[in-house]
């Protein structure tokens, strides 16, 4: 049903965030995609079509949103939505839904990613502080996505991490 752009979803859409945990190229991530827009436009709650989006970014990002004034998605409508992204897995070569990472810009810019600990680690020795960019994968909105997904890890739960250094 109602597949739109993710720039068109209402700031208080529900959104849920992905990361790869290996970045996944251009080919890879076209399969990944078509796959998620064949989702997308059969989702449905209830019965009911879900008025959705998608946004890829940085070859490991994807972010689904749902615009919840049409209808909300129901706790059955997101296991179908997860059980797609563990299907496609195995052919994009990465892992998307095991979660636990903390992704951060990394040298040369990219985007890496690394458990916990390791990130905790990386800061102990001074690889990453208060200035180095995070992703929150936490963010439940699409007005946050747009506002907050990329920050200094200084301005985000991510801090945490940084305080045993």
């Amino acid at each position: 049903m109602p597949l739109t752009s993710f720039d068109k979803l209402p700031d208080d859409a529900r959104v849920w965030i992905f990361g790869a945990a290996a970045p996944v190229d251009d080919i890879d991530s076209a399969k990944l995609l078509a796959a998620v827009d064949a989702f997308l436009v059969q989702w449905k709650a209830h019965g009911h079509p879900l008025t959705s989006a998608r946004d890829w970014r940085d070859e490991r990002f994807l972010a689904i949103g749902v615009d919840q004034h049409t209808e909300g998605a129901s706790g059955c409508s997101i296991d179908g939505l997860y059980r797609t992204l563990r299907e496609v897995e195995q052919a994009v070569g990465s892992s998307l839904v095991a979660g636990g990472l903390v992704f951060f810009r990394g040298p040369g810019d990219l985007v890496c990613a690394l458990a916990r600990d390791d990130f905790e680690a990386l800061a102990k020795r001074g690889g990453a502080d208060g200035t180095t960019p995070v992703f929150d994968t936490t963010i439940t909105t699409a007005g946050d996505y747009r506002a907050r997904f990329e920050r200094p890890a200084s301005e985000s739960w991510h801090r945490a991490l940084l305080a045993a250094r």
